[in-house]
């Protein structure tokens, strides 16, 4: 099994090429407290064991603007590939995309709730933004979303319309799981495994979440890989956004998910995530 990584974040230590300009006006604690750069997560990598990463663009800290990401995947392209953020509400929305995704970049994300946004937003389902979401599904690019539970009622039209995309949940949409199985609280997470488009991210946030009051790891994942399928789960680290150093980051999903069956946990450590990002596959 190779390792792979669809959820870590880089900053650069250059603020003249590569200008801060965080989503909501405000900067992210993490990238200020610990920012890695693409060097130093190629270095962090390599002493986690991780043979690939999809960079995610962090919108915290640069918004729109994914200089930074498709620079990381120019300069280790058999190491990296990219998902990039635009404002699908823009009117050159598509052309943008095509932009990035013209710099090698394979993948999008939508930020729609998190440290800048602290309520949940709604307006991925805005028909304006329906031009992206089909250029997305003819590009067959996946699309993660950033995002609360609180905004699945939107979502889940969404996933009907364009069943051609892949829409990837962030850190499971941050699902609560303290009141332990049949986990209740997670019943609008599970509902969305009718959708054959639906996959999920697993992130440190969940594995912590999962030693909370009633829930264990062992219950909540195995209702999870359950309901979707290991085939439509990948993990993420959230490297360096999470406090951990990423080989502490590894040690925890392994422990986390170490009761699953081996094939399983290929399909969350490695090849869920080739499927999503084929330019992650080996050459």
């Amino acid at each position: 099994m190779a390792l792979i990584d669809i959820h870590p974040h880089v900053v650069s230590d250059d603020t003249a090429r590569f200008p801060l300009s965080p989503i909501g006006e405000h900067q992210s604690d993490w990238s200020q407290q610990r920012p890695v750069t693409y060097e130093g997560m190629i270095q962090a990598m390599d002493a986690a064991g991780v043979a690939k990463s999809a960079v995610v663009q962090a919108s915290s800290v640069y918004a729109f603007d994914n200089s930074y990401v498709a620079a990381a995947v120019a300069a280790y392209p058999r190491r990296f590939t990219g998902v990039f953020s635009v404002d699908v509400r823009a009117p050159d929305a598509v052309d943008r995309m095509r932009h990035w995704i013209g710099k090698g970049l394979t993948g999008m994300r939508l930020y729609t709730a998190g440290t800048s946004l602290p309520e949940q937003t709604v307006w991925f389902a805005d028909p304006i933004t329906f031009p992206a979401w089909t250029f997305a599904g003819e590009a067959g690019i996946p699309v993660c979303m950033q995002m609360r539970a609180k905004g699945f009622p939107q979502l889940e039209p969404m996933l009907a319309r364009f069943p051609n995309v892949r829409f990837i949940i962030d850190h499971l949409a941050r699902t609560e799981m303290a009141d332990g199985p049949p986990y209740a609280a997670a019943a609008p997470l599970f509902a969305l495994a009718r959708y054959p488009n639906v996959y999920l991210k697993v992130t440190h946030r969940n594995f912590e979440e999962a030693r909370n009051g009633r829930a264990t790891p062992e219950t909540f994942f195995a209702r999870l890989v359950k309901e979707f399928g290991a085939d439509r789960i990948a993990w993420g680290s959230n490297f360096p956004a999470a406090r951990q150093t990423l080989p502490e980051l590894v040690a925890l999903a392994q422990r986390s998910l170490g009761f699953l069956s081996p094939q399983d946990r290929d399909w969350i450590f490695e090849k869920t995530a080739r499927t999503l990002y084929p330019a992650l596959k080996d050459t």
